[in-house]
């Protein structure tokens, strides 16, 4: 049996509590029985990611492939469904599921992520054009984003109102009304949902490959907006900000090839989505103190300057 790694279990007990304790337990015994049901052997150490761990193993068929069982949670649902429907285009492929277990078997690729490339140009083209090969239609039965428009108004105007922040009444109102413009009309193109620079990983098959989709139908711009987000650590240290965010928008929008004015609206409302966030929940690489007083501010600043021209 495997052995679960200590930090995910102790970040899982964490996060789901008994649930999640529970789960661990059975975890072993649930990649046991799917080794022996896909033939597969271990092949490697085991990885994990956020919610769930990544086995390494070997198979007649295919040859390399991992095994990747998940926490069941919602957000986990439709992973394979988004993997089915890109059968390989820009992401990796899909070779068995069992969505009971939350369960998939899928092609291995490297460890190292675009996260790691120094170029920032290069990370945001290479996420940009993955992003375009992902749009493609929606199967049926896929969340559609534009149902959490309600929802994402209504917790815009109650942070505004409930939270203590610098935000202005502008910045804010035009996160509004891109949930009025963009959110409640999106067409029905599958998106990654998560798009960031480590879920998309180097490969053999293609040069790069996303994973950790979360299969969102959508507006593709969103998934911009989505990537700016994570990199706003990196475009902090730039000496000129304002240019520097520009320059992540026009290089994904080229890249993606999507309207670059509906990338920044959509970066906006990420943006003040995260200033909100952190107020009331902090965020996962700061929780308080000295550093998410400054994490704070800087989405304030952010989502200000991402208000110019919107």
């Amino acid at each position: 049996m495997i052995a679960v790694p200590e930090a995910f279990a102790r970040s899982t007990v964490e996060r789901e509590g008994r649930a999640g304790a529970a789960w661990l337990a059975e975890l072993p015994g649930i990649v046991d029985e799917l080794l022996g049901r896909w033939g597969c052997v271990p092949d490697g150490a085991v990885m994990h990611g956020g919610v769930g761990v990544v086995v390494p193993v070997r198979r007649p068929v295919e040859g390399t492939s991992v095994l990747k069982v998940s926490f069941p949670h919602p957000g986990n649902v439709h992973e394979p469904d988004a993997f089915a429907a890109w059968g390989g285009r820009g992401a990796v492929l899909l070779h068995e599921r069992d969505d009971t277990r939350f369960a998939m078997l899928l092609e291995r690729v490297r460890t190292s992520t675009l996260a790691e490339v120094e170029d920032a140009d290069e990370v945001v083209a290479v996420a940009g054009r993955i992003s375009h090969r992902l749009a493609v239609p929606a199967p049926p039965g896929l969340p559609r984003l534009r149902k959490q428009a309600d929802g994402w108004e209504e917790q815009l105007r109650q942070d505004a109102g409930e939270l203590p922040h610098a935000l202005t009444r502008r910045v804010v109102d035009a996160a509004v009304a891109t949930v009025h413009e963009l959110g409640r009309d999106q067409p029905d193109t599958l998106i990654h949902g998560d798009l960031h620079a480590r879920n998309i990983l180097r490969a053999d098959r293609e040069p790069w490959l996303a994973v950790d989709p979360k299969g969102y139908a959508g507006d593709p711009a969103y998934d911009g907006g989505t990537l700016l987000k994570t990199r706003a650590l990196t475009v902090l240290e730039a000496h000129d900000l304002r240019k520097a965010v520009h320059r992540v928008l026009d290089v994904f929008a080229e890249a993606a090839e999507v309207d670059r004015a509906r990338v920044q609206r959509w970066a906006q409302f990420h943006a003040v989505q995260a200033a909100f966030w952190g107020r009331r929940h902090g965020f996962r690489i700061a929780r308080g103190g000295s550093r998410l007083a400054r994490l704070t501010e800087f989405a304030d600043r952010l989502a200000e300057l991402l208000t110019e021209r919107v």
